[in-house]
């Protein structure tokens, strides 16, 4: 997933333990890369999180509607 300005670089500081970081060290594992892609999943949970929350009303109603009236279209489905 591409992001904003995902050439900009800014830096700054983690504090991680200190086993952790010396085995990735160890198995020379790119500290930016891996946080950046554990940053960037946090970020689309929580994008995810936030769209349900922000639906959820939209949800419950197609929801209640479907269980009420069934599928649209149902009685053209083939499986």
């Amino acid at each position: 997933m591409a992001r904003e300005n995902a050439g900009v670089r800014q830096r700054t500081n983690v504090t991680l333990p200190e086993a952790l970081l010396r085995e990735a060290r160890q198995l020379n594992i790119n500290l930016s890369q891996a946080c950046e892609r554990g940053l960037s999943a946090a970020v689309s949970e929580m994008k995810a999180a936030q769209w349900r929350q922000e639906n959820q009303a939209a949800i419950d109603a197609w929801n209640a509607h479907v269980e009420e009236k069934g599928l649209p279209l149902a009685e053209y489905r083939q499986f």
